[in-house]
């Protein structure tokens, strides 16, 4: 990772606040809290929250944090990222054995190392440059605003720096689990299954130091992919008990899942006789393998902001001739939450890393690059090695070939193709998988969701389907966007959204374009049956063929909005949009594949009416329960009103015809309880292994259940 240089010193008088302390490796958080007394332990969390408010400063390699007035920590972290205990220098008489030092690096933000820069004479690239890192990417399936995030994605924290990435050849056969691979999942298992039974509120810096030495031995092992679900669950642990506002509920309970079931998985007897391919999917790859893609034909399609809590920048988007989705990066880490936004921005400006092309990513999402020596791997990443060489092309509208076949996919494939991509592993989501790519007719605005809050509403092939920000910083351009959009009701859009897996089709609008022109003479059918013409441009003013009003898009945007990137104008939108003769907005058809008795049942609390919702929440805000509180929210200390609520629970699932819900939900409580005590009847501390194996079975069949109830949600009346 590269420092920032464009300051040479910073100060910071708000106190800490997470990300504005470098990162530090995970080992290194490990290392220090064990060298601990535990007297000195039990004080960890506390020394961590008193130094959150103490002002910090930054010369260079090096910050300072001011502990009082006769004491300074300083940590080195070259390239923004602590590597060793030895970084860490205290000057109160106690150091190196003093409190100090280990609150500060358990009030450092973690560092992946899979998206650390490698050195020179490295021949791959780190798994996660330029995308998500994995201590962060874990999402909850739904849609987080950022490529794999939430993602928000939400989502990415990739490396800095020009990648060195060559072509990797595939892997041998892997060996069997070995005795080292065990015993470090076993490990992980009980790290994880500790964390759950403490909740956020008792998985202090001890506990995550615990399940972070976990992870530096998995992935000492080889067992990449379940170091960084651990990683993953610390990040979102830490940002839960801190209140980072980046911080979801669902997020936190996705990693555990991940991380839980990888671990089980490898801990099972029947581990030994997985099929290699198996194996080496639960183990997971510590850098990402490129191959030879020879020369390709880019063409530009959009791009995105990608902001997480430690890292910030551009993903831009792009097709090759056989229809192909690619992706390449500039994202670099940030030490203070308040510059990420503009430096997403400001990224959007930056020349794209392939050869020698000086264009920067707004404008690639509207032209095109012809590329020599290539590299790409499995997940739609463009390698940037030195032999790789682009030049600028001419690009292509969303309504010419090869674009122009991302519409014509039915909507039923697009929804079965983006579920089917969250159920896989990280590394192994092909490029834009989770991507929509629809035509719709805004129909104004309407109460939607949990919250019951406005949301904009659109038309999509007889369905209403609710539009909402890819990412909710104000600083991004979602928000205005949409908001403008929302005066707009009849205005016919071409969109690309990534898929918010919920009860009621919703999307998380990325860019958008002008409509498709509706009947012209000849040409290919979208997926929407709208026919299109090659060659065919909407300019600004465009009415299409069959008189609907669409955007108007001045010539240099060539069709096209980046909606975070990029601000939409009133002159964009067209007076004459005006609401049709279509369905009210309101949320889209409940699935006639559904039990009827589905709609007796009473919506989350707040939405005013029933909704399908109802049968995963009831499950799955007790699998969140178990999350946030620990075991003992769902044991023997609930009160009565609260064992009164499951049983209505229970009689509500069985009602739903969800019967193995209810059982699910009837053992993870039995779970919870089922607790030995001694003489004096105290609980006796146990390994929490049954616990932890009701809560997974109860968060897999929850999030298999969202995914049903989303698919069927997407499904056309006309049943197409």
């Amino acid at each position: 990772m590269s420092p920032n240089t464009e300051q040479n010193t910073e100060q910071n008088t708000a106190g800490l606040g997470g990300a504005a302390l470098p990162a530090v490796r995970p080992e290194v958080v490990a290392e220090m809290v064990a060298a601990l007394s535990p007297r000195l332990q039990k004080r960890l969390d506390g020394a961590a929250a008193k130094l959150a408010g103490r002002p910090v400063s930054r010369e260079g390699d090096d910050w300072r944090i001011d502990v009082d007035e006769d004491v300074r920590l300083v940590l080195h972290a070259p390239g923004g990222v602590i590597r060793t205990a030895a970084d860490v220098r205290c000057g109160c008489l106690l150091a190196p054995a003093c409190l100090h030092r280990a609150a500060a690096v358990t009030a450092a933000p973690l560092a992946d190392p899979a998206t650390e820069e490698p050195e020179p004479s490295e021949p791959s690239e780190p798994s996660g440059a330029g995308e998500p890192g994995a201590s962060e990417r874990q999402s909850s399936g739904s849609g987080s605003g950022t490529p794999g995030t939430e993602a928000g994605t939400a989502a990415g924290h990739p490396a800095t720096g020009r990648p060195a990435e060559e072509p990797v050849s595939a892997s041998p056969t892997p060996a069997p689990l070995t005795p080292a691979e065990a015993a470090a999942a076993e490990r992980l298992h009980a790290s994880a299954a500790a964390a759950l039974a403490a909740g956020v509120s008792g998985a202090g810096g001890v506990l995550q130091a615990e399940l972070l030495r976990a992870a530096h031995q998995a992935r000492l092992s080889g067992l990449h992919r379940p170091a960084a679900a651990a990683v993953a669950v610390a990040t979102r642990l830490r940002a839960a008990r801190t209140g980072e506002p980046d911080h979801r509920l669902a997020d936190l309970t996705a990693a555990l899942r991940e991380l839980l079931d990888l671990a089980t998985a490898l801990c099972s007897p029947a581990a030994g006789a997985l099929a290699p391919a198996a194996l080496a999917g639960l183990r997971g790859t510590a850098r990402q393998a490129y191959q030879e893609a020879g020369g390709l034909r880019l063409y530009g399609l959009f791009a995105e902001p990608v902001l997480t809590a430690t890292h910030a920048g551009v993903l831009s988007w792009a097709v090759d001739a056989s229809g192909r989705l690619s992706t390449v990066a500039e994202i670099t880490p940030h030490t203070d939450a308040a510059t990420a936004a503009p430096q997403a921005l400001a990224a959007g400006g930056r020349a794209v890393r392939l050869g020698d092309t000086m264009l920067s990513h707004r404008e690639f999402t509207r032209a095109g690059l012809s590329v020599q020596g290539a590299t790409r791997s499995a997940s739609g990443r463009l390698g940037a090695g030195a032999k790789v060489r682009a030049v600028r092309a001419a690009g292509a509208g969303w309504t010419d070939e090869p674009l122009a076949r991302l519409w014509a996919e039915p909507l039923k494939a697009q929804i079965a193709r983006a579920l089917a991509w969250g159920a896989l592993p990280y590394d192994s989501r092909p490029a834009g998988g989770d991507l929509l790519f629809l035509d719709v007719t805004l129909a104004g605005t309407a109460a939607h969701g949990d919250t019951a809050a406005p949301q904009v509403m659109a038309r999509c092939e007889g369905l209403t389907v609710a539009l909402r920000p890819a990412h909710d910083h104000p600083g991004l351009a979602h928000r205005a966007n949409l908001a403008l959009l929302a005066g707009r009701p009849g205005l016919r859009l071409r969109v690309i959204g990534r898929l918010e897996r919920a009860a009621r089709p919703e999307l998380r609008l990325l860019a958008v374009g002008p409509a498709a022109p509706a009947h012209p003479s000849g040409g290919d059918v979208t997926q929407s049956g709208h026919a299109v013409q090659s060659g065919h441009e909407v300019q600004s003013g465009d009415v299409t063929q069959s008189g609907d009003v669409t955007l108007a898009l001045a010539a240099d945007r060539a069709g096209r909005v980046n909606l975070g990137l990029e601000r939409l104008q009133r002159a964009d939108l067209p007076a004459g949009a005006v609401p049709d003769d279509g369905p009210a907005a309101v949320p889209g058809p409940l699935p006639a594949s559904l039990p009827e008795l589905l709609l007796d049942l009473p919506g989350p609390s707040g939405t005013g009416a029933t909704a399908v919702e109802a049968p995963v929440h009831l499950l799955t805000r007790r699998v969140e329960q178990a999350v946030t509180g620990g075991r003992r929210a769902l044991g023997p200390a609930a009160s009565g009103v609260a064992r009164d609520s499951a049983a209505g629970e229970g009689r509500h699932l069985r009602a739903a015809g969800l019967a193995t819900a209810a059982q699910l939900l009837d053992g993870l409580r039995e779970s919870a309880t089922d607790q030995g005590r001694d003489v004096f009847g105290r609980i006796v501390g146990d390994d929490h292994r049954a616990f932890t194996a009701a809560w997974l079975a109860a968060s897999c069949y929850g999030e298999e259940l969202a995914t049903a109830l989303c698919a069927a949600a997407w499904s056309p009346p006309d049943g197409r």
